[in-house]
């Protein structure tokens, strides 16, 4: 019994690994945006119609500026968080696990969550 539920941890273990791709690049073409894994290996696909424009990625997820907007994908495209731009500011860079804003005479750090992590003057 103990051996079955070692094997069972196990293997859901992997099984979460795998859904947990790291993104390593982002081709952008026409009409779609592919997210490839570090192994090379294509994610997935989201379209530019239904997530708007790419801002930046981060080791596991995406931000896309979608009208009023900005949103936050996992590497599969699923929607994490949805952040109005009028709150953000504008994005200037997508690193790490981080999202960094501008917003009027203010810098913002976001984590992937879409929590505020931290704020200092540009000055």
């Amino acid at each position: 019994m103990k051996k079955l539920l070692t094997i069972l941890m196990l293997m859901l273990a992997l099984t979460a690994q795998a859904q947990h791709k790291q993104i390593s690049f982002v081709e952008e073409t026409k009409n779609w945006y592919y997210v490839y894994d570090e192994a090379g290996k294509k994610i997935g696909g989201l379209s530019r119609g239904s997530i708007g424009e790419l801002k930046g990625w981060g080791g596991d997820f995406l931000v896309a500026k979608f009208y009023s907007f900005y949103r936050i994908y996992d590497a599969k495209g699923k929607v994490l968080k949805v952040m109005n731009v009028s709150d953000v500011g504008e994005i200037v860079g997508v690193s790490g696990q981080t999202i960094t804003s501008k917003k009027g005479s203010w810098i913002y750090t976001w984590s992937k969550e879409g929590k505020k992590i931290s704020v200092r003057s540009r000055n």
